[in-house]
């Protein structure tokens, strides 16, 4: 039972009754719910529409995010700085290291190769900074494969150089004798007269006048090869294989200082002059082989000569006198 509610009228001194009019309580129901739905459809676009009112999660994220995005252009910055460095490491490998060592250049196409096949990116897009990602793992990538290619690179210039001290320490690049006045140069490489017979024959190598006794020196690091008389027109002589092809001979020894099969360093005491074999007087013949052939001693001698004094045995290397054997 709904309650009846009065009220006083001052003109008529009596309670009146309180009568409501129809539908007035729909309408302020409906006005309520109006003015509700307004209110929340302002609030919401000013929500939207104001960006300091943010969530304190949603400021962490975007702290976050700002950091990380700072992080990457460091990173890219590094790369940039790396780059750099790594392509003046490649210009040196292919313009000095491996010319000198006489290796192929590696190309540009090898050098800056990329990734084909699946898109291995594929998991980094769809974010506010994907192609920042995706563009500095490219990048990180790319560089990494270049550092492994300049570092096999570097293994291999490391192993040519190597090859290349051995090549030469045992080039045979000494006079055999002790020649600093250059006046033991008796006979050269080429066309000579045969000391016996008269006649024009070629002589194999060098010839150095000195007493019986005087040292001889191994020209070159290597290994005897032999050590005998057992060569027609040698006498007592020596062979060190150098390796590389190399193979030096000392003939007419008066006796010797190694044994076959020993090692031996340029400079290295292994002989002395003497008149054995097909001989005129005390001296040494030298000779050098390239690979089985003989070839002119004079070409060696870098070791111990200056341009003058080479040019002056060059000189009397030339002279077409005789022989000594």
């Amino acid at each position: 039972m709904s309650k009846v509610k009065y009220y006083y009228d001052s003109e008529t001194l009596s309670y009146r009754k309180i009568e409501h009019k129809k539908g007035r309580k729909a309408k302020i129901f409906s006005i309520s719910i109006l003015g509700m739905l307004l209110s929340g459809f302002l609030l919401l676009i000013i929500y939207l529409n104001i960006p300091f009112l943010e969530t304190p999660k949603e400021k962490a994220l975007k702290r976050e995010m700002t950091n990380l995005q700072l992080q990457f252009e460091l990173i890219n910055k590094k790369m940039d700085e790396a780059e750099t460095v790594l392509s003046e490491i490649e210009d040196r490998d292919n313009s000095i290291y491996r010319v000198y060592f006489e290796a192929d250049p590696i190309s540009n196409e090898q050098r800056n190769a990329g990734f084909g096949g699946v898109n291995r990116y594929r998991n980094l897009e769809g974010f506010d900074n994907s192609k920042l990602i995706t563009s500095t793992s490219k990048r990180l990538d790319i560089l990494t494969k270049q550092i492994v290619v300049q570092s096999k690179s570097l293994d291999e210039i490391a192993i040519l150089a190597e090859e290349k001290e051995k090549l030469l320490a045992a080039i045979p690049s000494i006079q055999p004798v002790k020649n600093e006045d250059l006046t033991r140069m008796a006979s050269g490489f080429g066309y000579r007269s045969d000391p016996f017979t008269k006649a024009r024959k070629f002589h194999w190598g060098m010839d150095f006048t000195a007493p019986r006794g005087t040292p001889i020196y191994a020209t070159g690091d290597g290994v005897v090869k032999r050590v005998d008389r057992r060569s027609s027109g040698y006498g007592r002589h020596i062979r060190i294989d150098h390796g590389f092809g190399y193979v030096s001979l000392y003939a007419h020894l008066y006796k010797y200082n190694i044994k076959k099969g020993q090692k031996v360093k340029r400079g290295d005491l292994i002989g002395f002059v003497g008149s054995t074999g097909r001989s005129q007087a005390p001296h040494l013949h030298y000779e050098i082989f390239k690979d089985g052939k003989r070839v002119n001693p004079l070409n060696f001698y870098y070791g111990n000569l200056s341009a003058s004094e080479f040019a002056e045995l060059l000189k009397k290397a030339e002279l077409e006198n005789q022989s000594l054997d």
